[in-house]
């Protein structure tokens, strides 16, 4: 924990992690890719106290989620991440907005015609995964339909929550 304090220090000085400097952390990552969608959400999930920054504990407790979180606990935080206006429920718009975001930050997009071509593909995988979760047919994914759904479905897992650059 030292070693991390030491190096969380190095990078953020005043001991405040702001969405630019997460950005360009992720960015070393996933170079080829436009990461800024997908980090601004993954920025909100993080910054638990919703006051722009993440600061030490925060992440801390980033770092142990998505790298030794076990399955329940990790999808819990994605659950959080998906769920972007926190009613406790994805709707499709909001599974639409995170696997395009996804999309964007793992492949490279030099025209519009890819582009576009990749925002049709998100949209369609993004119906197809909210169809399978939505269990009820109801038009929402709760916590308990996505874990379940999840679960059962390894390569989902894989999809939904890819590596932290933490």
């Amino acid at each position: 924990i030292a070693e991390w304090y030491k190096g969380f220090r190095q990078d953020c000085p005043d001991g405040r992690l702001t969405a630019d400097s997460f950005v360009k952390i992720y960015s070393k990552c996933f170079p080829a890719g436009n990461v800024g969608e997908f980090c601004d959400h993954v920025f909100r999930t993080f910054d638990t106290d919703k006051n722009g920054f993440i600061d030490f504990k925060e992440f801390l407790l980033a770092i142990d989620v998505t790298s030794s979180g076990t399955p329940e606990e990790k999808l819990n935080w994605a659950f959080s991440m998906y769920d972007v206006d926190g009613n406790g429920w994805i709707d499709l718009e909001e599974m639409t907005k995170l696997v395009g975001s996804i999309y964007k930050m793992i492949g490279t997009h030099q025209t519009q015609t890819h582009l576009a071509k990749y925002e049709a593909e998100a949209k369609e995988r993004a119906k197809g995964i909210f169809k399978r979760m939505d269990i009820n047919n109801d038009g929402k994914v709760t916590k308990e339909e996505f874990t379940k759904t999840c679960l059962e479905d390894e390569n989902l897992i894989d999809l939904l929550t890819p590596p932290s650059a933490i």
